[in-house]
């Protein structure tokens, strides 16, 4: 089966194939802008210990952290949103894997600012059968060092491409979470994590499955 990283080229490739040249210029600036920021660097740390969270699931149970670790590791994937067709791939390449992250003991989450009833759209779309949550207002990601804001001119783009972020998250605010994997140990420290300013890189199920198998 083709890789995560593979798929992702791919689809990268066919958009910047099709896309107008002034849209990509102004997505590609807001990527480098947003790497330069050093948001990588300030964002949660391997050996930190990961901040707790309840938050609701597509069937309205809360869901905790501190829970999730009492069966054991816990790989939490922080995502943009089911309009993102690069968070599609990842989260269909995360179901893939289900079974054999299961199988070394973990329990996968996956974290987006999205609505409730906009996640759960997301989760039947995708036929995720993992914990899919809804963290409003980004107040998880924000304590992982996650979370910007787009800039105008990046607004007006997704704007042109159809994507409402203040109906897909419920505010008006326009921040998102930079696409990030944890590897969180049932000790609740950091041991493995990903995180990339370009929302078209992701952690790879198979360095996630390794890195929970290392544990």
């Amino acid at each position: 089966m083709e890789t995560l990283t593979a798929q992702l080229k791919a689809q990268n490739d066919q958009a910047r194939a099709r896309l107008p040249q002034e849209s990509l210029a102004v997505m590609d600036d807001a990527t480098s802008t947003l790497a330069a920021s050093g948001i990588t660097d300030t964002s949660l740390a391997v050996g930190a210990a990961a901040p707790d969270f309840t938050l609701p699931g597509v069937d309205g149970e809360q869901v905790s952290l501190a829970k999730l670790l009492t069966d054991g590791p816990v790989v939490l994937a922080f995502y943009r949103g089911g309009w993102c067709p690069y968070c599609n791939l990842e989260l269909r390449a995360l179901q893939a894997a289900l079974a054999d992250i299961t199988a070394a003991g973990a329990t996968l989450v996956a974290i987006s600012p999205q609505l409730p009833d906009n996640s759960l759209s997301t989760a039947e779309k995708l036929e995720l059968a993992f914990p899919v949550l809804s963290d409003v207002g980004n107040v998880v990601a924000r304590e992982y060092g996650l979370v910007f804001s787009l800039p105008e001119d990046l607004r007006s783009v997704y704007d042109g491409f159809g994507i409402d972020l203040p109906a897909a998250n419920g505010d008006q605010t326009f921040e998102l979470p930079v696409p990030a994997t944890f590897v969180i140990d049932r000790d609740g420290s950091v041991a493995w994590r990903f995180v990339d300013p370009d929302y078209t890189h992701r952690g790879d199920p198979a360095d996630v499955l390794a890195a929970v198998k290392a544990l």
